[in-house]
Parts: structure tokens; sequence; C-alpha cells
């Protein structure tokens, strides 16, 4: 997911949240025909504890807006995802390192960035490579949970994520944090209409939209008996010959996907 969505302004006349009550939700079609696919190949929840939210974040990590993040998260002791850009790992390591010892978890967001539905599926399967390896640099895990960017999920990345045992992370609470619309307006959206449990709620931190938020989200959640934790992380990679296997499958889907076109 990305800041870089476009999003209709309000309507001229409406305040930001009459427009915003009426064409916008937290939970959009798409998220709800998602969740008919099974939770371990594309991960529309969290585990199902009580009164537990799953925080994450995209787009980082920046320089600005990630810090004053973290300093809000540890002064209401919540663990949460970071969906990194590759690019953004590289240019900041440090900060990598400091989101890993507050005990966040590290995904994978892409390298670029890019627009996924255009590329091929080794260009996809290369951007994921070159992250997980700059994050694994940071936590030590072969892996990491991807979220595509754009929430864009070509068919043949999707087949081969599902022959590798490996989760296409998605979310099923959407902050609209993206939006351009004021702070305040989203704050009190997501008030009029909090988060279930086990709700996986997509934010950023590539502004500083989602600290103006959490600063009354997370208090008022807290109060209401919430948790707040990491996503689980992925797990290993398969053996060799199993790979070796799902590689063969890849290249099938991926001639399929060309005559399609």
């Amino acid at each position: 997911m990305s800041r870089r969505h476009t999003v209709p302004p309000p309507q001229p006349g409406f305040p930001p949240h009459v427009f915003l009550s009426s064409r916008m939700t937290h939970r959009p079609k798409k998220l709800l025909l998602l969740r008919l696919l099974p939770n371990a190949w594309v991960t529309t929840h969290g585990p199902r504890r009580e009164r537990t939210l799953y925080l994450s974040f995209d787009d980082g990590p920046h320089p600005v807006h990630t810090p004053v993040l973290l300093d809000l998260l540890a002064e209401h002791d919540a663990r949460a995802t970071f969906f990194m850009i590759g690019a953004h790992a590289e240019r900041h390591p440090e900060l990598v390192q400091r989101i890993v010892e507050a005990g966040h978890t590290l995904g994978n967001h892409s390298y670029s960035h890019p627009q996924f539905g255009t590329l091929a599926l080794s260009a996809q399967l290369a951007e994921v490579d070159r992250t997980d390896r700059l994050l694994t640099a940071a936590d030590g895990r072969q892996r990491h949970s991807f979220r595509p960017p754009r929430g864009v999920l070509p068919r043949p990345m999707l087949l081969h994520f599902i022959r590798n045992r490996r989760r296409i992370a998605y979310w099923s609470y959407d902050s609209l944090d993206y939006s351009r619309l004021p702070a305040l307006e989203l704050t009190r959206f997501a008030h009029d209409r909090p988060p279930r449990d086990g709700d996986i709620i997509l934010m950023h931190d590539d502004g500083d939209t989602a600290q103006q938020m959490l600063r009354s989200l997370l208090p008022a959640w807290k109060d209401a008996g919430y948790r707040f934790e990491a996503l689980p992380p992925e797990p290993p990679a398969r053996k060799r010959g199993d790979a070796a296997n799902a590689r063969r499958g890849d290249d099938a889907a991926a001639r399929r996907g060309e005559r399609g076109r």
C-alpha cells in the first residue's frame, strides 16, 4: 500500500466528514473478497487473540516521521509491523535497526515501490528478494511477510507465493491516512467505526498523518481493552528440492499469464 493512491477530494459545499462518511470505508469490497482466500495465502487478519490489534506501517523508514512514530508506540507499549521499501531501508539502516531493537517486526514492501502490474514475475521477485536481503541483515530472518505496492496482486506472483508457502500480507482495516484528508477528520471517522479483534490496521510512516491519528486512537483503543502486537514473522523457506519444483510451476504460470494478455 502507498500514500500515492488516488483518492477523490471532498465534494464542494460539503464538510470533509460528510464526504468521508458517505464515500469511503475502512473495509472496501476488495478486502472482503480477499478474505475468501485462506489466511495462510493472503493474510487479511491477525491471530484472533482477544482484544488484540495489529498495527502495520508502509513506505518507510522515513528519517523524520518514523522516529516520532517509534517514540509514540513505545509510550503506549505497542508493537507493530513495518513494511519497508528496500531503497529506504538501505538509505537508513540505523532506523531499521532501531525498529528491530524496539521489538517490532519487519515486512517487505518491495525495493522501489514500482507498478507491480506492469512487471514480469521475474522482476517482481527480484524486488522482493533484494529487499529481503537488506532486512535479513537487520533481523537475521531469511524471509519477511510481503505486502505488494498499492495492494496490486498479479496472479503469477500469488501462485509463486502459494507454492513457496509464503504469505501475502494485506490488512483488514484501512486507516485512510493516505487520502490527504485532515487527520482530525480521519481520526473522528476511526473513532466512529473502530476496529475489531484481530484487525490488521493499514497506516503509513512516510508522513505525519498516522502519528497524528494515533495520538488520539491509541489511548482510546487501550481504554477499550486492546493491546497492540506485531504480526507473526514469516516461516523459513522450503527445502531446495521443493523450491526447484515451485520454480518450474512459476515458469508455467508465467507462460499462461503471457498467453492470457
